[in-house]
Formats: C-alpha cells, sequence, structure tokens
C-alpha cells in the first residue's frame, strides 16, 4: 500500500533556496466529507520554551487571505483560570480569542488537507490560558481538543511580539488538533517538525529560527524538521507534505513513506537537504546513499508480513 498521489506536478531540480521555502498556499478546496477521527494526542503537543525563545522583534506577517471553507470550523471555547494573572491582560490586548483560534484552524486545513484528504471533524477546541512551566500543550478526545496555553509564558513575551508569538504558537498547537498520526506510531520528532511546517510556511516563525543540519538528525522535532519539510516541499512539489499527512490517516509510520512520495530515503533526503544548505541552498550533489535501498521492506501494515515492493 502506497501513499495517494494527491498533488499535481513532478519533482522539481532547480536550486532551492532558504527564502524559497515559503510560497503562498494554494485555496483551500471547498467539500467536507467526515472521515474517522484520528487518535487523540496525549503528550506529543508539548512546546516546551526552548523551541520558541527568542530576543529580536519581527513584524507580524499573516497567513496569505484564505476563502471561507465549506469545511466546519469547530465551536471554540475559552477558560481562563486566574483573571488576576499579568499574562491575561498581555493576551487580551494583543488578540481576538476567536479570531486567533479560527486563524490558528486555517492554517492547519490551509497546509495539510485537500478535498479528497478533508481535516478530521472536532466539534470543540478549547482553550485554556493557565500558569504553568513551557510555552502549551494540546489534549483531548477524538472529537473535542483543548489547547493549554501558559500565563506565565505569554507574560515573558517581548512586546512587539505579542500577538506575532501568541498566533505562532496556537498554529502549532491547532496542527497537534488535526494532523494525522499513524495511527498513534508517527514519531514525535516528526509529529512537532509537521506543526512547525505549518507555522513556518504560515509566515508565524520566530525570529530566531534557522534551517539547522549541524550535528542534527532529520527528525530532531520543531524548526529543524520543519525547514527539512519544507525543502521537501519545495524540492519534490507543492502538496508534498499534505500526501504526507495523508499517508498517516490510515497506515502505521514507517519511513518508506519519504521514499513512495519523493524517490529517495529519508536519510538520502536529509543527506541532499545539508548539503544545500551548507553550500548556500544548491541543489545537494546527489552521489550514492549507503542507505539507498534501507526502506525495502515496508512494515506500516503488517510487521509479521512485510511488504516487498516490486520493481
Amino acid at each position: 500500500m502506497e501513499c495517494p498521489k494527491i498533488r499535481a506536478g513532478s519533482a522539481q531540480k532547480a536550486p532551492v533556496a532558504v527564502a524559497a521555502l515559503l510560497r503562498p498556499p494554494p485555496p483551500i478546496l471547498s467539500r467536507f466529507e467526515t472521515v474517522g477521527p484520528a487518535p487523540p494526542y496525549y503528550g506529543l503537543g508539548f512546546y516546551p520554551e526552548s523551541a520558541t525563545q527568542d530576543t529580536a522583534p519581527v513584524a507580524m506577517a499573516p497567513i496569505p487571505p484564505n476563502p471561507n471553507p465549506s469545511w466546519p470550523l469547530p465551536k471554540f471555547n475559552l477558560t481562563i483560570h486566574d483573571i488576576d494573572h499579568e499574562g491575561v491582560e498581555v493576551f487580551l490586548n494583543a488578540v481576538r480569542p476567536k479570531d486567533v483560534l479560527r486563524q490558528a484552524v486555517l492554517a492547519s486545513y490551509q497546509w495539510l488537507y485537500t478535498e479528497e484528504c478533508p481535516p478530521q471533524l472536532i466539534q470543540e477546541l478549547h482553550l485554556i490560558l493557565r500558569a504553568m512551566p513551557g510555552v502549551a500543550h494540546a489534549t483531548g478526545s477524538s472529537t473535542h481538543k483543548q489547547i493549554h496555553f501558559s500565563l506565565d509564558y505569554i507574560k515573558r513575551i517581548p512586546k512587539d511580539r505579542v500577538a506575532h508569538e501568541i498566533t505562532g504558537v496556537l498554529i502549532h498547537e491547532a496542527v497537534h488538533c488535526f494532523q494525522f498520526n499513524a495511527q498513534g506510531t508517527c514519531p514525535g520528532g516528526l509529529v512537532e517538525g509537521i506543526a512547525d511546517f505549518v507555522r513556518l510556511k504560515a509566515d508565524y516563525a520566530p525570529p530566531h529560527w534557522k534551517p539547522h543540519t549541524t550535528n542534527r538528525e532529520w527528525d530532531a522535532g520543531y524548526d529543524t524538521t520543519a525547514y527539512f519539510l519544507a525543502w521537501i516541499e519545495s524540492r519534490y512539489g507543492e502538496g508534498t507534505i499534505r500526501e504526507l499527512n495523508h499517508c498517516m490517516k490510515d497506515r502505521k509510520y514507517h519511513r518508506r513513506m519519504f521514499k513512495e512520495l519523493t524517490g529517495r530515503p529519508v536519510r538520502k533526503l536529509w543527506a541532499l537537504y545539508c548539503a544545500s544548505m551548507n553550500s548556500g541552498g544548491g541543489e545537494g550533489k546527489e552521489g550514492n546513499s549507503e542507505d539507498e535501498d534501507e526502506d525495502e521492506y515496508d512494515v506500516i501494515d503488517s510487521p509479521q508480513e512485510p511488504i516487498v515492493k516490486s520493481n
């Protein structure tokens, strides 16, 4: 069973600069079909403060205008645990809760779903503002999701970056509420990388983010994996990461998914990406990869009976 081919176009071979990774998204397709819910996220949605810290201000850049989708939005609810907390005033002065939650959900719709693979139906998205360590995390059932957001963290955001950072964090956490996770088998680094990929493509990355290649692995998570996924999307065609998300709707995770979508094993892709970044954004040198056939056995559907790819 291979990943469905739902994007148009073929692999792009032109050199890819970092600036080219952020391209305007296509319009949302406008039909909703109810699909089986993905397993709830418990613990995978934690956003550590180390992934968001920065000091330099950045001008707000909202996601591109979005047509009204026919995919239904969840009901939005807000709970504030301590109305006297300084972070509450910071939050409410910076954003309108309903608007910022809607924007976060639409970013997930826009970058992860298509008419052929619509988002799961979430009935309620409940934002909870409370004092806690860290930044934020998502949890809940298949139909009712919660995003817990730290008032302590909100209070410490630089004043000229408050709205931008709040929106970016909520985009990341909203992705966790909607993304498919390969029946709970998707590696945590990829789960977090996809969430930051959407934040990156929506143009809400904090100013300290940059492509990391030295002493890192492709599945390190967060911005490291996000830039790698953006490079894959730019090189192999608009919608590649949507397809990756679609692959994980009904299947258990296997790294062969990357080879199905791009023709190359994920470690080869990482090597090409690192070469591209280290050469200033040019085409990575092909060469041979010692793991070129590492994914010859696909254990997605039955670990006891591997499926051998026929050439």
